[in-house]
């Protein structure tokens, strides 16, 4: 069971309180007008950043995504999209952090190849190492393994953030199975990330017990960016609830909705 109580309202991540669940990211947006409109109507307190594609003050002049999206109403979470080698993504992590003032919570992704943006693992793993030694505070992006996500908890990482599908297809969570076991044998935070594409996809998410869930493709493509933050937004929660209460058993056959014991006639 992850480490969150089961009954308990918030999210927390190393130490932090959060009300909402879903995380989004910043990306591919017609202009920072629309992100915050759809961060807005996400209701997502936490926000990511590709350092190497978004520009936070490493190009003076140039707008900045921190002027919409100050770091003193949301959390800011620096990520190393577009990194492929323990070097780039460690360095990406130590810009963040001195483009933020000390920033220590980070999203590690070190991509492993360009056509599928599976992670390599073996390279994550010694980003992850080396970063926590640095007193980063980790997020990891992991694929649905539950050895590794295990692992990963137990060198220090904060939250772990197994794919759901591939980065950016849509396709929603191909291996509901390997996620349940990661969340059911987990005491840090499990975070959905990659591969949802539409509500229903986020709410599978959080009836599966996860913690929450990141998504940015699903939201900055749709047809409606700022209406599908709005429906991610009530995936997530009434996703949550459901977990909650408990779904009803799976049967092979029908059962009567009202009983046939003690009929009138």
């Amino acid at each position: 069971m992850s480490a969150n109580n089961p009954r308990q309202e918030s999210l927390v991540i190393d130490g932090r309180t959060f009300s909402s669940r879903l995380l989004v990211g910043t990306g591919k947006y017609r202009d920072f007008e629309q992100t915050l409109a759809a961060v807005q109507s996400s209701g997502a307190q936490i926000v990511t950043v590709a350092i190497r594609r978004t520009n936070i003050g490493q190009e003076p002049g140039a707008a900045n995504l921190l002027d919409v999206l100050p770091p003193d109403r949301y959390t800011i979470l620096p990520n190393t999209a577009g990194c492929y080698d323990v070097a780039s993504a460690v360095r990406t992590c130590r810009l963040a952090r001195e483009m933020l003032g000390g920033h220590s919570l980070v999203k590690l992704e070190v991509l492993g190849d360009e056509k599928t943006l599976f992670p390599d693992i073996p390279a994550t793993t010694a980003a992850a190492e080396e970063l926590i030694r640095d007193g980063f505070r980790v997020m990891v992006y992991t694929n649905d393994d539950p050895v590794m996500a295990r692992r990963f908890e137990a060198m220090g990482c904060v939250a772990v953030m197994p794919l759901a599908a591939p980065i950016g297809s849509g396709m929603g969570i191909r291996n509901p199975y390997n996620i349940r076991i990661i969340v059911e044998n987990a005491q840090v935070p499990i975070i959905v990330d990659a591969g949802v594409g539409t509500a229903s996809d986020a709410a599978v998410a959080m009836e599966l017990g996860c913690d929450g869930v990141l998504m940015n493709t699903a939201i900055a493509q749709a047809r409606d960016p700022v209406l599908m933050a709005s429906a991610m937004r009530k995936a997530i929660e009434a996703g949550r609830e459901a977990f909650l209460a408990g779904r009803m058993p799976r049967r092979p056959y029908g059962v009567a909705s009202s009983p046939i014991e003690g009929l009138f006639f």
